[in-house]
């Protein structure tokens, strides 16, 4: 295999294993939430704001990571220094 092959499967991996975190978080932080609302509605407010403040900051992990990933796909800085090593 050529190292160019190698950086996007590590991309593809950083993508899915990225996008399976994000939503399994999600999936049990609002699984807690709908438990939480249900044994204090009163609180529901409050909970509501802070449950969506963190899937915003999982949502802004996984495009991070989707990010760089890409960037390791279309313009992989360690390209060049990894072929020296392999030659």
């Amino acid at each position: 295999m050529e190292v160019i092959s190698f950086a996007a499967l590590a991309a593809g991996l950083i993508i899915g294993l990225g996008a399976l975190g994000a939503c399994i978080g999600i999936g049990i932080m609002g699984s807690k939430y709908l438990e939480a609302a249900a044994r204090q509605p009163e609180l529901m407010g409050e909970l509501q704001t802070k449950m969506f403040v963190l899937a915003g900051l999982i949502d802004a992990a996984f495009i991070i990571g989707t990010g760089i990933a890409l960037w390791f796909a279309t313009a992989n800085p360690f390209l060049a220094q990894i072929g020296r090593l392999v030659k």
